[in-house]
């Protein structure tokens, strides 16, 4: 199958129109027009090599949703011209024990992820959303409620179930007080998620600035990291803080704000942290720093029926692919509120 998409085919090229074939469907494949796809920090990190992994040519893009125009005869779960998603990963070993348990993201055979991974049948290179159409698994294709904005609820297949998992796997609701360290991306959705819940919200933010924002977002409480004064004055506050900063930084400092058996969860940033965590900090109050990755694909439809249901989508900013590179260089500068979405139509021959 012909499909054109945009790709990098180095780390330092520009995104460019690139022609490339899908793998034929199989019987329990689903084909899906992408209409839209949102942009993730990591496909501007993946398209740059900044992990030392990629594999060029690559088609990013792992927050799709689309329309289905083909299913394979065994699937069960879809209908043609039903409006479904796509996120971070295609398939699985499916047998495996974190595979059993619905936590495909941790599968110990590797997950097939939606970009720059590898078929499990064929070994054919997996293709993202910056693209015309992409065939997926039915396993691993997400019903889109009734009523939610399909743009906006692109962002919600990563940044959604990124911020949505450890705050249910961690118990978030009623009672509970919830801060989020950063408000980008993923800081936002983790805003509207823990509000939503019913937990009572506060941001950790550098920036007086964004106060007025994060209200408007879910906040109930706006501090200030680098006021000591506001900083001491939230000791021992937080149940779970969910840290979205998507690069090195001192962890530390936030750590005294939790609760007694309290939780700080990375969920923005996987390389090692250049100022180690004060063991004396964890052991005084029990307190764990831990780490969360996605969502496997149950919680990950919880999470969309959940948005449905609260009328819950990311604040976007819609594009054309051809500012996909300007794209890029606004998001590592953080000028976006919150999620560019690409509108794919603008893909054409």
């Amino acid at each position: 199958m012909k499909v054109l998409g945009f790709a990098a085919h180095s780390a330092t090229a520009s995104l460019e129109p690139f022609s490339f074939e899908r793998r034929t469907p199989r019987e329990d494949d689903v084909v899906i027009e992408i209409l839209y796809c949102g942009v993730c920090h990591t496909d501007l990190h993946l398209a740059r090599d900044h992990g030392g992994y990629t594999t060029y040519p690559i088609v990013p893009g792992h927050e799709i949703i689309g329309r289905i125009r083909q299913v394979g005869a065994q699937v069960t779960r879809f209908r043609a011209d039903q409006l479904v998603g796509v996120g971070c990963m295609v398939d699985s070993c499916q047998q495996c024990q974190p595979c059993l348990h619905g936590w495909e993201q941790n599968c110990l055979e590797g997950s097939t992820f939606t970009y720059n991974s590898k078929d499990r049948l064929d070994g054919s290179a997996t293709f993202g959303g910056y693209s015309q159409n992409i065939v997926v698994r039915e396993k691993f294709v997400l019903a889109l409620p009734a009523g939610l904005d399909p743009a906006g609820a692109a962002p919600l297949l990563c940044a959604g179930i990124t911020t949505w998992s450890p705050l249910l796997h961690w118990g978030v609701g009623a009672g509970t007080k919830v801060a989020v360290i950063g408000l980008g991306g993923l800081g936002h959705m983790a805003l509207k998620l823990a509000k939503a819940l019913g937990a009572d919200v506060s941001l950790f933010t550098r920036s007086e600035g964004k106060s007025e924002d994060a209200i408007r977002l879910g906040a109930d409480h706006v501090v200030v990291s680098s006021d000591p004064e506001q900083m001491g004055a939230v000791t021992g506050q937080f149940d779970v803080i969910i840290d979205t900063v998507p690069y090195d930084h001192d962890i530390n400092p936030y750590v005294p704000t939790l609760e007694l058996e309290g939780v700080l969860v990375l969920v923005g940033y996987m390389g090692p942290l250049s100022t180690p965590v004060n063991a004396g900090l964890l052991v005084s109050g029990r307190k764990a720093v831990t780490g969360s990755f996605i969502g496997g694909v149950k919680e990950t439809q919880q999470m969309l029926d959940f948005c449905g249901e609260k009328g819950i989508v990311s604040d976007v900013e819609i594009i054309p692919i051809q500012k996909i590179d300007e794209a890029f260089d606004r998001m590592s500068r953080s000028d976006v509120k919150y999620r560019f979405v690409i509108e794919m139509s603008s893909l054409s021959v």
